[in-house]
């Protein structure tokens, strides 16, 4: 497996997690899982400090069910 942004993916991780709970009313897993048509268990790796390289599309589709810029999840 390529590591080379493993730092990068883990950060994009705790940024999706930070979000999800700060936002009004804050998110479960589920939820998020639930709104951008994927599994919580999918979440919960993204989120995790697992290497878990996820895609454009998804990055995309967490930001706009966070409310927040895609740029917010990328700026660490």
């Amino acid at each position: 497996m390529d590591d080379s942004f493993e730092y990068e993916f883990r950060m994009i991780g705790l940024k999706i997690a930070y979000y999800r709970k700060a936002h009004n009313p804050p998110y479960t897993q589920e939820q998020l899982a639930e709104i951008v048509g994927t599994s919580t268990s999918n979440i919960g790796t993204i989120e995790s400090r697992m290497y878990k390289p996820i895609s454009l599309k998804m990055l995309f589709k967490i930001a706009k069910a966070l409310d927040v810029s895609p740029k917010d999840l990328l700026d660490f």
